[in-house]
């Protein structure tokens, strides 16, 4: 198992955090040096790596407890200093002002960059997954 398979493993963990609102793990993998981006799954996007983490803790603020989700990473790989994974995230999340569970279904691509030792999540990539049109 290389480092990067061995981190995705911390990543899992850090998305299980962020969807029951608790921002630190996520925080702790995010860039601190630019470049840095987000384009996260409401639209938009950010630039900056102290912008970017903003968003990620807004993000994980608008969740409360009891959420579920789980990373289908499709594929992955890491050269020298640059890693990346594609995939899904699945999640069932609790929303502030919802009384029911909602449902979540992303396209997800992450890079990371090592610094100082560690992966640093340098741009997410996440948009709803939808059914393809038919041709």
């Amino acid at each position: 198992m290389s480092d990067f398979d061995t981190f995705l493993e911390i990543r899992r963990h850090a998305a299980q955090a962020h969807v029951n609102g608790q921002a630190g793990p996520l925080d702790r993998m995010a860039a601190t040096a630019c470049p840095a981006s987000v384009f996260p799954p409401r639209g938009g996007h950010e630039e900056g790596a102290y912008r970017v983490a903003d968003v990620y803790a807004d993000e994980s603020r608008s969740f409360a407890g009891g959420g579920d989700t789980t990373l289908e990473i499709l594929h992955s790989d890491s050269v020298g200093d640059l890693a990346y994974w594609t995939g899904l995230q699945h999640a069932r999340v609790r929303v502030a002002g919802k009384d029911e569970p909602v449902e979540m279904h992303l396209r997800v691509t992450e890079l990371f960059r090592h610094e100082d030792g560690a992966w640093k999540l340098i741009h997410r990539h996440a948009d709803p997954l939808a059914e393809a049109a038919d041709a």
